[in-house]
């Protein structure tokens, strides 16, 4: 019936628990009892079966058993973030204000800051034709992201409608530093400063697939002219890659300054600042467009051949903004959320790997590289971006580290990390797994019969490396990886742009144009809850499939203990290269098993949270699904869920399915 189908449908959501699996079996007496009372009153309606549930109390025993985790919630109760490394004290949450601690503040700053206020969105017309959402209805929802030096914000989840409702307010605070003494700055030097608030707008469907909406970078400043400080304006949002010239929606923005200056400036002041920034800007990426061209004519005069190799100078981002490619590198320092470059290596690992999409299909590749911002809020993106936050996060490490480009096996384009250690060493970090590799080049004119280094990583050729204040082109005469000698101080191996042109345009403050770096998110995720939950969901779904085939189902709670060494070690393994615990872990499943009984067990790992699809994965495994579906005597089952959570609620998810049993000939 509809009321049975909506109260399972309501216990087996993701975000929810219940500590009582017998519930549906509640459930199901009560409605087959409802039945066989009335059942001359034909077809009962919701409101019956409701009502029969409610006498019953379980209504309110499963209201009191739920428990709303904050999986979908990164940066709601959390919204502000500081960087570490610029503050001198750790992130911590800042909640959004109210109406009350407005008025507090008004009364009594205690330091200059920007309410931003958000009052709604319109026009976001690909949303046109969904209703809106009932009471309780799974939903695709909106999330926007805002970014102001080193401070990070997020809405809460909406629901995706034409007119979506979202209202938020946001306290953005405009001198963190206290490089001024703590004193008031005046109207004057408020316009100094040119940082943008960007605005990232995320989709997230009801399978918990991101989308990236728009991205918009909006100049503050314009509330220097308004009466009070105060002005109210629609904020136009225009989408990416393909569609970056399309509307995606408007939002209602009002900003107020508290507290206000004693003096605004005219509007004519304000543009004519904007004006002279935006010169100087496009004089500058001029300049440096006039010098790349000379310089790429003299690269192609060296040889005929480099005509054909991978060299990239200008990348778009998802608004189709041509930058150089230098640019998306920063150092970027993560604080005391990553312990090591190898931590670094593997949260960006954990980051989803997905192409751009291309309108209308086809097999060509879509040239889109993401702002950092856009790539974390977004949780997901291409190699490119993958390549470009490792090697920021490897230089705030203190490594020589480079964005190598070029291709691998069957000439596909790819992007990978290099650093250079103090003794000449080259290892290849690729950035989708985490993985290393040590680079030994091959000697062409060695003798024929002379030991050659065999080649240990998937690249094939590298056109052109990159950091945020290099550029080099392989001039070689091979640009194949296992010839190549990554020499940067020969010329006649690697053709280098002048740092000095490359700083104009990619050092810091050299240009407004350039998004802000933005500090990475501390995990708002409770990985022993987390773990939890998807453990018990595991359990009801193996419960059921084994039902489903007339098993029966006996959990073994201490071989599910066991199992989470085994886990424990497999992510240090990932992390670290080290294979560490295997024997303990071994020796404990052997005093487990009783003498006569066999043990099997089957480890896998996930970057989603999602108990369905995971499992649904695992029964396309014939060695998992014989563990699941297991048969003889004394069958005792065990599982074992692990959630490691990194910066940005970044998870690396390790399930294993375990049984012991007696088999029986």
């Amino acid at each position: 019936t509809a009321a049975k189908v909506k109260f399972e449908e309501l216990l087996t959501r993701p975000f929810i628990s219940v500590s009582q699996i017998n519930i549906h079996g509640k459930i199901q007496e009560v409605l087959a009892e409802t039945a066989r009372v009335d059942p001359g009153s034909g077809r009962l309606s919701e409101e019956d079966f409701r009502r029969a549930l409610q006498r019953r109390g379980i209504i309110d025993d499963v209201m009191k058993d739920l428990r709303f985790s904050q999986v979908f919630l990164p940066l709601t109760d959390r919204s502000h973030v500081r960087n570490e490394e610029t503050s001198g004290f750790p992130s911590k949450p800042f909640s959004h204000y109210g109406d009350k601690e407005m008025t507090e503040l008004r009364q009594n700053p205690s330091r200059q800051y920007l309410h931003l206020q958000v009052l709604g969105g319109k026009a976001f017309l690909e949303h046109l034709q969904e209703p809106e959402p009932l009471p309780g209805q799974v939903s695709s929802t909106f999330t926007l992201y805002l970014h102001f030096r080193d401070q990070r914000f997020g809405s809460k989840p909406v629901p995706c409608t034409c007119e979506p409702d979202m209202r938020e307010n946001f306290l953005l605070e405009l001198c963190r530093d206290n490089a001024d003494g703590g004193k008031v700055m005046d109207a004057a030097s408020m316009l100094s400063i040119c940082d943008p608030i960007h605005f990232v707008l995320i989709k997230t469907d009801i399978s918990g697939e991101t989308t990236l909406v728009s991205s918009y970078f909006l100049d503050w400043r314009t509330v220097l002219s308004s009466t009070n400080s105060k002005t109210c304006f629609a904020v136009e949002l225009m989408g990416v890659g393909s569609e970056c010239k399309v509307p995606a929606g408007v939002l209602t923005v009002n900003l107020e300054l508290y507290p206000p200056p004693a003096v605004n400036l005219s509007a004519d002041v304000i543009s004519t600042q904007q004006s002279l920034e935006r010169t100087r800007t496009a004089e500058k990426d001029r300049l440096f467009l006039v010098y790349a061209k000379q310089w790429w004519r003299e690269f192609l005069e060296i040889r005929a051949s480099h005509q054909s190799k991978l060299v990239k100078i200008f990348a778009q981002d998802e608004n189709g903004v041509n930058r150089p490619v230098c640019s998306y590198v920063r150092v970027l320092r993560a604080g005391r959320l990553l312990e090591s470059s190898r931590h670094a290596a593997r949260f960006v690992s954990l980051l989803a790997h997905e192409r751009a999409p291309m309108l209308g299909g086809g097999t060509g590749k879509q040239e889109q590289w993401c702002t950092l911002m856009a790539f974390l809020c977004r949780g997901k993106g291409d190699c490119e971006d993958h390549a470009t936050l490792l090697c920021s996060l490897l230089l705030g490490f203190g490594l020589d580290a480079y964005v190598c480009m070029g291709t691998k096996a069957k000439g596909v384009p790819h992007t990978w990390v290099m650093t250079r250690g103090t003794d000449g060493t080259i290892t290849f970090w690729e950035s989708l797994t985490a993985h290393r590799y040590l680079h030994r080049p091959v000697d062409p004119d060695a003798p024929p019969l002379s030991p050659q280094p065999k080649p240990s990583s998937p690249y094939r050729t590298v056109g052109c490396v990159f950091n945020h204040q290099t550029f080099m082109a392989n001039c070689q005469p091979s640009d194949s990886v296992e010839l190549c000698v990554f020499d940067f101080q020969n010329p006649s191996r690697w053709k280098a742009m002048s740092e000095e042109a490359l700083r104009s345009v990619c050092g810091p403050g050299s240009c407004t144009s350039l998004p802000p770096l933005p500090p990475l998110c501390a995990p708002s995720l409770d990985p022993s809850a987390a773990s939890n939950q998807l453990e018990m969901e595991m359990r009801y779904l193996v419960y059921e499939h084994r039902k489903d085939l007339d098993l029966g189902t006996v959990w073994d709670d201490h071989l599910c203990y066991l199992l989470s060494s085994a886990l424990s070690a497999y992510e240090m393994e990932r992390c670290t290269g080290v294979s560490c615990g295997n024997e303990e872990f071994q020796d404990a499943v052997r005093r487990a098993v009783p003498d006569g009984q066999t043990f099997k067990g089957f480890p896998i790992h996930f970057l989603h949270r999602n108990a369905r699809r995971a499992f649904a994965t695992c029964l396309r495994s014939p060695f998992c699904e014989e563990i699941i579906c297991c048969r003889g005597d004394s069958v005792r089952l065990a599982v074992r869920v692990w959630v490691f959570v990194y910066p940005e609620n970044a998870c690396a998810v390790w399930l294993m399915f375990a049984c012991k049993y007696r088999s029986v000939l």
